[in-house]
């Protein structure tokens, strides 16, 4: 499972369907650069931790759970990623930066959710451990 791809089509989706004629390379690149990645991955951990410590947990526990996922505005994309993230990655994409926080809204949750379906989530976040030093801090 290629879940730069998946979040590349979720944004292409979020941006109209067919994504308003965006080079889908090129998405997965910027949804790399914005999602802390390093040489084209992402790091989910990183994503993760950061919903967290914004006061996010019961979203992205909704995301790494089996049932529905809780939506996340585009403002709170906003304010977890700052402005200049989300202005470079507009700007790879050449589009503006309020479509590219409401694209990302749709995005990520996906990438979080289907992340975590099949257990590729542990290798992002550092195994078993990991996880549970993760899931440990939804609950304080």
């Amino acid at each position: 499972m290629d879940i730069l791809k998946v979040g590349a089509d979720l944004f292409a989706k979020a941006q109209g369907g067919g994504g308003g004629g965006l080079d889908m390379d090129a998405v997965q690149s910027a949804l790399a650069s914005v999602l802390g990645g390093e040489g084209g991955s992402v790091d989910l951990g990183q994503v993760v931790s950061g919903l967290q410590d914004s006061g996010l947990g019961s979203l992205v526990s909704s995301w790494l759970g089996d049932g529905d996922n809780s939506p996340i505005s585009a403002e709170q994309i906003g304010s977890l990623l700052g402005s200049d993230k989300i202005a470079e990655f507009a700007a790879q994409l050449n589009i503006d930066p309020q479509a590219a926080q409401e694209g990302l809204s749709q995005a990520i949750p996906g990438v979080v959710d289907k992340a975590s379906s099949g257990g590729s989530l542990l290798d992002s976040v550092g195994g078993v451990g990991g996880l549970l030093d993760m899931a440990g801090k939804l609950f304080k």
